[in-house]
């Protein structure tokens, strides 16, 4: 069954279709440089390490000193790992994220 996003739409799968052509990291670094500022870059990067050590059950106090997170950041991050569409966890199984 094919999952369905609440937010989906054609101009979302093209951008989703696009990033799956991607091949290595380079590509990956060139096309999100262009594609975003540095700043949205860190923050995806900051959240998928929130995930990681919100999986390993570190507390809110390790993690803000670890990503320099706030907490709201990290509270919403749990959120979606407890009720969101299981994203992280898609990754977290696939790609053995360090």
């Amino acid at each position: 069954m094919k999952y369905k996003s609440k937010f989906a739409n054609k101009d979302i799968d093209q951008l989703f279709e696009t990033i799956l052509t991607l091949e290595n990291i380079d590509e990956c670094y060139r096309f999100f440089e262009d594609l975003c500022t540095i700043k949205e870059v860190f923050d995806m990067a900051q959240r998928l390490k929130v995930a990681k050590m919100l999986e390993e059950k570190h507390s809110y106090q390790d993690i803000v000193k670890e990503t320099k997170a706030s907490t709201a950041t990290i509270s919403r991050v749990a959120k979606s790992l407890t009720y969101g569409a299981d994203g992280y966890h898609v990754v977290f199984n696939k790609n053995k994220v360090k």
